[in-house]
């Protein structure tokens, strides 16, 4: 407890006082914010945000690690290998969006990497992460993933290896890359107004610090369980260290989103959007939820899912528009909903679904014991 109260403390005093810092030298690199054309022209309120320091992401990230290594070392417990593989998604991810980042601030256009070259980035840090989490057993033969789709935990019916080894661990590895790719964009798309992508990212990854807070108290290898309940104990390797990661980046995230909050001093930028989503993604799998992540994490789907659905509606319709303008916060901003509207109530709607995505997770546990 003691690691995770630390952690988040820390985590939290580095990116609430530490901010203005970087601000002031994001300023003197010129990494200003560039805004679309076409998003000028139906959003005037946006060419405001033109110029302001982009690419924070880079803080919540560095004050993560920092809290998180903190907060291990002074518990007294080494890093473990699942707390290890989800910075190596928060950066990794974070570094395909920095890269598109520099390359829109260097070039002063809002074009970085490409739609494919964006793919095939985040499969490369998909893969190596999906490959080391079946790897790495502790003394009863735990690894931080498993061969399964879950949802409150594995599904017994659904293994990737059933298949065979070879074409077993293609199916797993697909399978890894297309929730990595899935995530990082989705959480890349809802990043489009001050604070909605910080905020949200808050009640989601908060929900997963219960969800492996529980699976900590519930783990399989504790002595501690009555027998009543260990039918429904988690094989969860590391939980704890799970919970402290995520505690350490929604410290991070809160005290970013108080410089980054309506009116913004400073936005995150597609490094810090997907780094959220490969916390989300590291999450969701280390801790064997992954389907259970599209209610927790559902906030993020709303924003790619208009995409989707304005591109069929206009494709079916002849050139009919479903939306006013996708995704759908842009959507609200053109029925004249002010943007703080906007963001405190796609909050509420993260915070509902997050709740509820607990409350599914406990009630599960119930109808096991």
């Amino acid at each position: 407890m003691r690691s995770l109260l630390t952690a988040a403390t820390i985590s939290l005093a580095f990116t609430l006082f530490l901010t203005p810092l970087f601000i002031r030298l994001f300023e003197k690199l010129g990494w200003g914010q560039v805004i679309r054309t076409p998003e000028n022209a139906h959003n005037p309120s946006h060419q405001a945000k033109r110029g302001t320091p982009t690419m924070g992401g880079v803080i919540f990230i560095l004050g993560s690690i920092v809290g998180y290594f903190v907060g291990t070392l002074t518990g007294g417990a080494p890093p473990s290998i699942s707390g290890l593989l989800v910075i190596w998604m928060m950066v990794g991810l974070g570094a395909v969006g920095f890269i598109d980042d520099y390359m829109k601030v260097r070039q002063q256009r809002s074009l970085g990497l490409s739609g494919w070259r964006k793919i095939v980035g985040q499969v490369l840090v998909a893969v190596p992460f999906g490959i080391l989490a079946l790897n790495f057993p502790n003394r009863v033969a735990q690894t931080p993933a498993s061969p399964y789709i879950s949802f409150f935990r594995d599904i017994p019916m659904l293994s990737f290896f059933a298949l065979g080894a070879v074409i077993g661990w293609i199916a797993y590895l697909v399978w890894i890359s297309f929730l990595s790719v899935a995530w990082s964009n989705a959480t890349n798309l809802t990043d489009g107004l001050d604070g909605l992508a910080t905020g949200a990212g808050i009640f989601t990854v908060s929900a997963y610090s219960l969800v492996t807070f529980w699976q900590f108290q519930q783990r399989c290898t504790s002595g501690a369980l009555v027998t009543a309940y260990q039918a429904a104990c988690y094989d969860t390797r590391d939980p704890m260290d799970l919970t402290i990661i995520a505690a350490s980046f929604v410290g991070a995230l809160v005290g970013f989103l108080w410089w980054n909050a309506p009116k913004a001093k400073i936005f995150m930028g597609d490094v810090g959007a997907m780094a959220i989503g490969g916390v989300i993604v590291a999450m969701a799998v280390l801790s064997r939820t992954e389907i259970l992540s599209v209610i927790i994490a559902g906030v993020f789907i709303i924003g790619p899912g208009s995409v989707i659905l304005q591109r069929w509606y206009f494709k079916a319709t002849g050139g009919k528009r479903l939306f006013l303008m996708s995704p759908f916060h842009h959507h609200l901003e053109m029925r004249g909903w002010p943007e703080i509207t906007i963001v405190v109530r796609m909050w509420i709607i993260a915070g509902m679904l997050a709740v509820t995505a607990v409350g599914l997770f406990y009630v599960e546990w119930l109808a096991s014991v």
